[in-house]
């Protein structure tokens, strides 16, 4: 046969010669999760107006094995009316993540990317769990995961402790 005729190999959707995608959650998971309506049911005659909700995020990050790692979300939600408390929502979402970038990304990606992806699964566990409660419905806004993380990097830097001064 000659060359002419025959056609360069291509490679197809089962060859592994690619390279890994740099992000692969595997799993997911809540960890935990807590809602308390401690003043049910007398509190609900008390919802003529909008409950002031307070919302503090966290992120973890723990490395499990060679490039994986365990990226939990914890939430949590006060929602009160008046002066009592109307629920109390904690919430610990994690996700399971295989990492292919250079170790200089690891943390950004870590504590930025992986929770950007697992927060809209876990503001949506969030908005149907109140509303399963019989509480009114609750759309958490989109998180800043980059200021997050940037005041975290200041704070971690106000903590160092300074060198001696001669």
């Amino acid at each position: 046969m000659s060359e002419e005729n025959q056609t360069p190999e291509q490679p197809t959707a089962n060859d592994n010669t690619g390279a890994q995608p740099p992000i692969v959650i595997s799993t997911q998971y809540i960890k935990d999760f807590s809602l308390e309506i401690p003043h049910a049911p007398e509190i609900f005659r008390n919802l003529n107006q909008a409950p002031e909700i307070n919302i503090d995020v966290d992120v973890h990050a723990d490395h499990l094995h060679d490039n994986f790692f365990n990226v939990s979300l914890k939430i949590r939600i006060d929602g009160i009316v008046g002066t009592q408390p109307l629920f109390i929502l904690e919430l610990d979402y994690c996700g399971i993540a295989a990492l292919n970038v250079p170790e200089e990304h690891l943390e950004p990606v870590l504590l930025i990317e992986i929770p950007r992806m697992l927060f809209p699964y876990a503001r949506s566990y969030i908005t149907n769990s109140l509303i399963s409660a019989g509480l009114p419905p609750l759309m958490i806004n989109p998180i800043d995961f980059v200021a997050m993380y940037q005041s975290r990097k200041q704070s971690q830097k106000g903590q160092q402790p300074q060198p001696e001064q001669k």
